[in-house]
C-alpha cells in the first residue's frame, strides 16, 4: 500500500541510463548558504517519511463518513471490494486483498483491537509508526491467537491488563493499522466481507471483560474529504519540527539531530522564525527544500541500480524497518509507504527491462517463472502506470496471484505475457496482464509470508529471483 510519491518518481528511476539529476549543486554564495544547503537536504531526506505519514493521517482521518480507506481516528474501516482502475485513495493500491485500515490515537486511553479466528486466508495487521517503521505485526504469519489485545502508548504503561486480553506496546501515541486479508477472487468477496466484519476496535473504558463487539461510533455527518500535500519551501522544515516535538525520534538519531540543530531544524524548532539564522542561512534551507524531491529521485534510483544485477533488474527487498538507512527509508516513504518487514512480505518492484530500458506500453514482453516463490501464503505479480494507478483493461485484470489459474509449460514453468493487446496465440491469454499502449508502467511482485529459511537468500539474491523482464518486440 502507497499514500504518497514524489512526482514523476518512476519515470526518473525508470531509464537508468539518465544522468544524475543535480539536486543541488546550489549557488554557493556564502559558506553560511551551503553549509544550511547541505544540512537542509539531509534534513529533508530525514524528516521525509514523518511528514508524510503525518499528512496521510490528516488525509485519511478528515471526514467521519466511512468512504474506502477514509475514517476518523480509532476507528476501522475496511475496503469492501477489489481495487480497480478508478481506486485512487492510495498509490499502487493492492489488487489480491482487501484492505482494513485504523488510525489509532493513543493520547487519551488505550484502544482494544479484536483479532478474530482466521482461516483459510492469509492476514495481517500491520503496526507503523509515525517514522514508516513496522513495529508490530499480527496475522496468519505470525500465528496470532485471536482475541482482544489491547494497545497502550508510551504514557499508559501501568494501566491495568482486562483479563483474558493481551497487552501490546507501543512507543508512539498515533500508530496507524494496515490490516490486508487475502482475496482469492470475485467469489471470495463475501467471505473476507465477513472476515473483515469481526476486525474490530474500541477505547478501554468502553471494552466490558470478555466482550468482543465494536462501540457503536456516533452518526456520521460530514462527508468533506480534505486532501493534504507534503509542504513545500521553509514550510517542510517548519512542520518537521513540530512533528519531532510531537513524536520524539529514537536515541539513535541523536548525532543527526545535532547536526541538524545548527541550522535551526528540530524537535519544536522552527526556523522560519528563528532570529537567529541569518539570511544565508534562510535561503540556503528554502534551496534545499526546492531540491529535495530531485534528492529523492536520484536516492530512489541510486537504491534500484545498486541491487539491478543481483535481483534481475528489481528494486527487492523486504522493507519497514530502517534504522539509520535514512536515505532508504525516504525512498521507500515515497514508493511503498506502510510496507511490512520481511516475515511478512518481500516486495520486487522494477521500471525497466533486464536491459535498463524504460518499460512502455509500445512494447510486449515476456516474465519467465521457472518456479513458484519459497512464499508460505503466495504470491501475486501487478503491473501499475506511473502514477501508481491499476491500468484499464477491457478484462479488468490488474494481477496475477498463487491462486490465479494459469497455463503452465511442460516442465511446470509459467510464463508472464505484459503487453497492450491480447496475445496472438489463444493459449497464452490466460497468461496476459494488460498494460497501457504506449504508456510506461511499473511491475511488482508481492511474496506472502516467505519461507522463513529462504528469505535471507532472496534478499542478497542467491536465492529464489524475480522474473526477469524481456523485451520480445513491438505491441
Amino acid at each position: 500500500m502507497r499514500a504518497s510519491r514524489v512526482a514523476d518518481l518512476a519515470v526518473a528511476v525508470a531509464i537508468a541510463t539518465i544522468p544524475w539529476s543535480d539536486a543541488g549543486q546550489a549557488l554557493a554564495t556564502s559558506t553560511d548558504y551551503q553549509t544550511a544547503y547541505e544540512i537542509g537536504l539531509r534534513a529533508y531526506t530525514y524528516g521525509l517519511p514523518l511528514v508524510t505519514m503525518n499528512q496521510t493521517f490528516m488525509t485519511m482521518t478528515s471526514t467521519d463518513v466511512s468512504q474506502g480507506a477514509f475514517r476518523p481516528v480509532n476507528q476501522f474501516n475496511s475496503v469492501r471490494s477489489p481495487n480497480n482502475a478508478s481506486s485512487t485513495t492510495v498509490v499502487a493500491p493492492g489488487a489480491t486483498s482487501l484492505s482494513s485500515i485504523a488510525w489509532l490515537d493513543l493520547s487519551e486511553q488505550p484502544q482494544v483491537l479484536h483479532v478474530p479466528k482466521v482461516t483459510g486466508h492469509y492476514f495481517v495487521m500491520a503496526f507503523i509508526d509515525p517514522y514508516t517503521t513496522n513495529l508490530v505485526n499480527l496475522g496468519t504469519a505470525s500465528r496470532t491467537d485471536p482475541g482482544d489485545y489491547v494497545v497502550f502508548g508510551p504514557d499508559q504503561r501501568d494501566v491495568p491488563l482486562p483479563a483474558g486480553t493481551h497487552r501490546l506496546n507501543v512507543d508512539y501515541p498515533r500508530i496507524w493499522i494496515v490490516g490486508s486479508t487475502q482475496l482469492k477472487g470475485a467469489s471470495d468477496i463475501a467471505a473476507v466481507n465477513a472476515i473483515q466484519d469481526q476486525y474490530s476496535l474500541m477505547p478501554l473504558e468502553a471494552f466490558p471483560s470478555g466482550a468482543s463487539s465494536p462501540a457503536t461510533p456516533p452518526a456520521p455527518t460530514d462527508p468533506t474529504i480534505t486532501r493534504y500535500d507534503v509542504p513545500t519551501g521553509m514550510e517542510f522544515f517548519d512542520t518537521l519540527g513540530r512533528l519531532l516535538a510531537q513524536f520524539p525520534p529514537p536515541s539513535r538519531d541523536a548525532p543527526t539531530l545535532r547536526e541538524f540543530a545548527a541550522v535551526g531544524i528540530g524537535p519544536g524548532m522552527t526556523p522560519s522564525a528563528d532570529p537567529h539564522l541569518g539570511d544565508d542561512t534562510l535561503k540556503g534551507l528554502a534551496a534545499a527544500a526546492a531540491a529535495g524531491p530531485a534528492r529523492i529521485r536520484d536516492a530512489t534510483r541510486s537504491l534500484y541500480l545498486a541491487g539491478f544485477a543481483s535481483h534481475n533488474g528489481y528494486l527487492l527487498g523486504g522493507f519497514g524497518a530502517y534504522g539509520t538507512r535514512y536515505a532508504e527509508r525516504a525512498v521507500i516513504s515515497q514508493i511503498g509507504l506502510g510496507a511490512f518487514t520481511a516475515h511478512q512480505a518481500i516486495y520486487a518492484m522494477a521500471w525497466s527491462d533486464r536491459r535498463r530500458v524504460a518499460l512502455d506500453g509500445s512494447g510486449r514482453y515476456v516474465l519467465h517463472m521457472p518456479k513458484p516463490p519459497p512464499a508460505k501464503e503466495g504470491w501475486s505479480l501487478t503491473v501499475y502506470n506511473l502514477q501508481g494507478g491499476l491500468i484499464a483493461n477491457p478484462l479488468n485484470r490488474f494481477a496475477f496471484t498463487s491462486t490465479s489459474r494459469l497455463a503452465r509449460n511442460p516442465d511446470g514453468s509459467i510464463d508472464f505475457y505484459l503487453q497492450a493487446a491480447a496475445p496472438g496465440n489463444p493459449d497464452r491469454h490466460s497468461n496476459w496482464l494488460p498494460v497501457a499502449a504506449g504508456q510506461g508502467f511499473e511491475v511488482t511482485w508481492r511474496l506472502f509470508a516467505p519461507t522463513g529459511g529462504k528469505i535471507n537468500g532472496i534478499l542478497d539474491g542467491t536465492g529464489w529471483q524475480p522474473p526477469a523482464i524481456t523485451r520480445v518486440g513491438p505491441a
